[in-house]
């Protein structure tokens, strides 16, 4: 039985990045996000009321395509989450073996993958509900990522993302011309999805959506059907809906038997990540192998959020075609670190005053993936600069509220993220 409960969402993606844009990637990993995480496709349709149509309302709607506007929400983030989200949107990332495991290092990306991509595109798919239809989206790209981490409380991880608008649905429409008295539909080809045998009948009937006929010019009928057989093509048991012998357009609305991006892989299976596992040193150095000097923040700290923000943009261009975007710019990286903490010295503020930069480092770890090695995510940010770090309270308690700037350094650039976990490659094929 068809299911519209949202714990049967599922999600899956290509951690492996498209080798165009627009041209689908294979569906390799699905992952955990929050309930209410549905993508949606953002029609680009306008009617005609502006046109001289002779009427006072419009009568014609132009498709102009689609984009696609989703945000993912990792509410305990686990490093793999992290390896994706900023592998896709820094866009360069090396992987190295570590332990058992692998450390993918994670950089920004030196303009442009391409004449059509500032960053690596990837595939995502949805299931909607149990059996309601699936869709997949091809050439998406992760916009922005807010990773948060809070006192007492899980590693969360929101990532926007934009795609070109290209789709494809499990769900066909197919018309077929029989007799109003007809009591069985032959489909052109496909069998219904559901499985063969008596025992999966009543999952085939459900996977046939809706059935219409037209016996009146421009009007359709609902028609009732009963049974759907499992051969290729099936035939679909129905009752008559007319008495005339007439020629009419039935419609009929199923789901095929699943094509192989349909089939989603499993999840990957991490310790999600506990901000108690959080270090964070700030005014030290990147030597360009360890954070060096610094002060390490412990229980001072209320909350560290980070952000990245690629201000990207999904182009119609010309030699796309116009049911869908054929270009992603980014229009500049942004990165910023929040920093709310106790208000225990005077450290934040004399940053301002001086005017000057440092080093930020923090590390989430998990469970051992081996004797030796962690699940975990580091992040140094080279160059710093504090830009406003207002006083205010946390209670009856000072506290003050850091926003910091990520600069771009000459030698380190502006970020490097580190994730270890145990999948071997992330952005590019191992």
């Amino acid at each position: 039985m068809n299911s519209i409960q949202a714990t049967h969402n599922q999600i899956a993606v290509s951690v492996v990045k498209e080798t165009a844009i627009n041209t689908e990637q294979t569906l390799d990993t699905s992952m955990l996000f929050a309930m209410g995480d549905v993508i949606n496709l953002e029609p680009r349709r306008e009617d005609n009321s502006n046109e001289t149509i002779g009427k006072e309302e419009a009568d014609y709607i132009y498709d102009n395509g689609a984009l696609v506007n989703y945000t993912a929400n990792a509410e305990k983030a686990m490093p793999q989450h992290f390896a994706f989200f900023l592998g896709f949107g820094l866009g360069a990332i090396t992987t190295s073996a570590k332990g058992d495991g692998y450390e993918h290092l994670i950089t920004p990306l030196d303009g442009d993958l391409d004449d059509d991509r500032s960053n690596p595109s990837f595939t995502i798919a949805q299931r909607y509900g149990k059996t309601i239809a699936k869709r997949r989206f091809a050439s998406m790209f992760v916009d922005s990522v807010t990773a948060t981490f809070a006192r007492d409380a899980w590693v969360k991880l929101s990532a926007s993302c934009k795609g070109t608008g290209k789709y494809t649905d499990d769900v066909v429409s197919e018309t077929v011309e029989a007799l109003d008295t007809a009591t069985s539909l032959t489909l052109a080809a496909n069998a219904v999805a559901g499985g063969a045998g008596a025992g999966n009948a009543a999952a085939r009937l459900d996977n046939v959506q809706n059935i219409v006929v037209e016996l009146a010019t421009g009007v359709w009928t609902e028609v009732s059907y009963t049974a759907v057989s499992d051969a290729e093509p099936a035939v679909i048991t129905i009752v008559a809906p007319g008495a005339a012998e007439a020629t009419v357009k039935y419609k009929i609305l199923y789901r095929p038997d699943e094509a192989a991006w349909g089939t989603f892989p499993a999840r990957v299976v991490e310790s999600p990540l506990r901000v108690s596992e959080l270090t964070v040193n700030i005014g030290g150095a990147w030597s360009g192998s360890a954070f060096v000097g610094g002060k390490t923040l412990t229980s001072e700290i209320s909350s560290l959020e980070y952000t990245l923000a690629n201000n990207g943009e999904c182009q119609f261009v010309p030699g796309a075609g116009g049911d869908y975007a054929g270009r992603y710019i980014r229009q500049g990286r942004t990165q910023m670190i929040k920093l709310s903490r106790e208000f225990k010295n005077f450290i934040m503020q004399q940053h301002i005053t001086d005017n000057d930069t440092f080093g930020v480092y923090a590390k989430a770890e998990g469970a051992l993936y081996d004797e030796t090695y962690k699940y975990q995510v580091e992040m140094i940010f080279p160059m710093c600069a504090v830009m406003t770090s207002p006083v205010g309270l946390d209670g009856k308690r000072l506290s003050e509220s850091v926003d910091i700037k990520v600069l771009e350094h000459t030698t380190y650039g502006s970020a490097i993220i580190k994730v270890q976990n145990l999948v071997a490659a992330y952005v590019d094929a191992a």
